[in-house]
């Protein structure tokens, strides 16, 4: 009798621990009754810029083009763009901007200069893609433009002057110019920098030489009062907070000076080390960890950076804007070294996920970013090959957080997650963000990085939860990509769950993203 009581004591416990096991440890609690800033559209901002197929074949084919094009423009390409409801395009770089003359990307194609794109590869840059060919894609996107002025090759006189041909509304010799070649109207420019990385590409200069260039180039871009651009100071990279500290401190704003924002780059090599940055496919779950733990030291960047702006901006005037961000990988064998294609898998998107959470978190300074890049370079939303084209895991991982753009940020709490380590490194076990979209709904975002371990966590908000209906992006393997052969190897697939007495009980599978609105 005493052993058969002893088995059913132990089967009792047995049992009680596998239920206790079944209830989720995770919890994520969201208030819906205060919410916070606003999540900017422009943090899903675009960047392109001439470098290698990044412009020339992959947004850009020319008129002639037996590729199937609207005036020059990919159709294709313009398509997958208008889904992905891009908010922001900046251009035209990038290192190239410092070396760029717009009055070179004016007036008849068939006239235009040809000049050695001296940053990437050598190439020779048509200028076929200039000033006009930029700011009707804009319009054809409906997005808002961002353009890089010219500091570290050019003078005072030619970035004003670029600033009139595009804005102004009199009969001024460069409006009428504008209009001869083929523009009446003037274009609305949203954002303009004075230059860009000056620390390196820019010129290699020190934050205090940078400052006072800045000034004096500030001073003298004047547009109409109804179609002024948000001027955009270069700021630093990495930790490096020297930049936004010396700007801070040495440009007041006054009637003839402004200084909107400050930039700050920052790009995630898996080593972290330049001269090996580590591989796009057949990585090892080590380099899966160490890109994401590589990715998310940006969070700490941004914290240090708007301690400095919050120390000399209380009001908050000026932003930050991460105006270059994403991976890096070597150069695939074969591949040009200056046109940085490189392939985009599962873990990209997984990247893109948790840094569009950590922007979230700092809405309040941070209202614009740029991934780098939007087609062909670096982590691109969209890959072509001559007539062929197809949309990354990034590209999904855009999409799927469009109800984001312009929403309130909503406070939330996690408790119970696990860390993911790895040797003495470790990264949040979840990466999440809530928000209220502009009509209301209420949306959180959830990404699981371990590679193998799926996560059970339990939901909660002010309200009792009925349901979730979303979306979800996962894979089975790590570098999970989409080719011109199987463009669809990876896409976002349909999600849902209920709730149990007001209450979300979720899996998340291992390396993926999901996305619902809870009702």
């Amino acid at each position: 009798m005493k052993h058969v009581l002893t088995l059913g004591v132990a089967l009792c416990c047995t049992l009680a621990l596998l239920c206790h096991a079944d209830e989720p440890h995770i919890t994520v609690t969201i208030d819906t009754k205060k919410p916070g800033p606003i999540i900017h559209r422009n943090i899903y901002g675009q960047f392109m810029e001439h470098l290698g197929r990044g412009i020339y074949e992959g947004i850009w084919v020319g008129e002639k083009s037996r590729i199937p094009n609207k005036n020059g423009y990919r159709k294709d390409v313009l398509k997958a763009l208008k889904e992905l409801q891009v908010p922001l395009l900046r251009w035209p770089g990038g290192c190239f901007a410092d070396e760029y003359h717009w009055q070179d990307g004016i007036g008849p194609r068939n006239q235009r200069k040809k000049t050695v794109n001296t940053t990437w590869g050598g190439v020779i840059d048509d200028n076929a893609f200039g000033t006009h060919e930029f700011l009707e894609l804009a319009e054809m996107l409906e997005a808002e433009v961002y353009i890089n002025g010219n500091l570290g090759t050019g003078t005072p006189r030619e970035m004003a002057a670029w600033l009139e041909y595009m804005t102004s509304d009199s009969d001024s010799s460069l409006a009428m110019l504008r209009r001869a070649n083929g523009r009446d109207k003037p274009w609305k420019i949203h954002y303009f920098a004075i230059g860009n990385e000056s620390w390196g590409c820019g010129g290699n200069m020190t934050p205090q030489y940078y400052s006072d260039l800045y000034k004096h180039y500030a001073t003298f871009l004047k547009t109409p009062s109804d179609n002024r651009p948000i001027l955009i100071a270069s700021g630093g990279t990495e930790a490096e907070t020297i930049w936004t500290e010396t700007l801070v401190k040495n440009i007041k704003p006054s009637w003839s000076l402004r200084m909107d924002a400050i930039s700050h780059h920052y790009y995630t090599l898996p080593t972290g080390n330049w001269e090996k940055h580590g591989a796009a496919l057949n990585f090892s779950e080590h380099e899966w960890f160490s890109t994401l733990w590589q990715s998310l030291r940006i969070e700490k960047f941004i914290e240090d950076n708007i301690a400095v702006l919050d120390e000399h901006d209380p009001d908050k005037t000026i932003g930050l804007y991460i105006d270059e961000w994403g991976t890096w990988y070597d150069t695939m064998e074969g591949d040009n070294p200056g046109f940085l294609f490189q392939q985009n898998t599962l873990r990209d998107a997984v990247v893109a996920a948790v840094n569009l959470n950590v922007f979230h978190k700092y809405a309040e300074r941070i209202h614009m970013s740029n991934i780098a890049q939007m087609v062909n370079v670096l982590q691109a939303m969209i890959l072509t090959d001559k007539e062929k084209m197809l949309l990354t895991p990034t590209y999904h991982t855009f999409k799927m957080y469009i109800p984001f753009q312009d929403a309130k940020t909503l406070a939330y709490n996690i408790t119970g997650s696990p860390d993911y380590t790895s040797n003495d490194k470790r990264i949040p076990g979840l990466s999440a963000s809530a928000a209220e979209s502009k009509d209301g709904k209420i949306w959180l975002s959830l990404v699981n990085p371990f590679p193998s371990k799926p996560l059970k966590l339990k939901v909660k908000a002010n309200e009792p939860i009925k349901t979730a209906q979303g979306s979800i992006l996962t894979a089975k393997h790590m570098d999970t990509h989409n080719t011109f052969d199987k463009p669809e190897n990876i896409q976002p697939e349909a999600f849902s769950a209920k709730a149990d007495k007001g209450e979300l009980v979720l899996t998340l599978p291992a390396k993926s993203i999901v996305v619902v609105e809870l009702k």
